[in-house]
Parts: C-alpha cells; sequence; structure tokens
C-alpha cells in the first residue's frame, strides 16, 4: 500500500522533497492551491476525503 501525504504550508520544502525522492505521493496545499483555506475548512475538506495530512502550525 503506497502511502500519501498532504503538506500544509508550513511544512518545510525540503521534508516535501525527500518524501516525494522516497517515492511517497505528498501533495502540497500550495499544489492543490488551499494554501489561503482557513484551517477549519481546510481540515473538513481533508477529513472527507480520508487521506493522511502533515499540519504544523
Amino acid at each position: 500500500m503506497a502511502i500519501a501525504l498532504y503538506m500544509d504550508v508550513h511544512i518545510p520544502q525540503a521534508i516535501t522533497d525527500q518524501l516525494r525522492r522516497k517515492g511517497v505521493d505528498v501533495l502540497t496545499a500550495v499544489d492543490d492551491e488551499t494554501n489561503q483555506m482557513p484551517d477549519e475548512q481546510l481540515l473538513g475538506r481533508l477529513q472527507a476525503s480520508e487521506g493522511k495530512f502533515w499540519l504544523n502550525n
């Protein structure tokens, strides 16, 4: 089973880059154009998708 993560804008790009190099499927808030979305709205959207997400506020 492949690992897929959603990274909030507060996660350093270097972490995202390393995970991608290791073959982890990573989608960032910037890539998804949700980087300006309020946290509550973003969390609701992500919970509905049943994906794994990494936030750092």
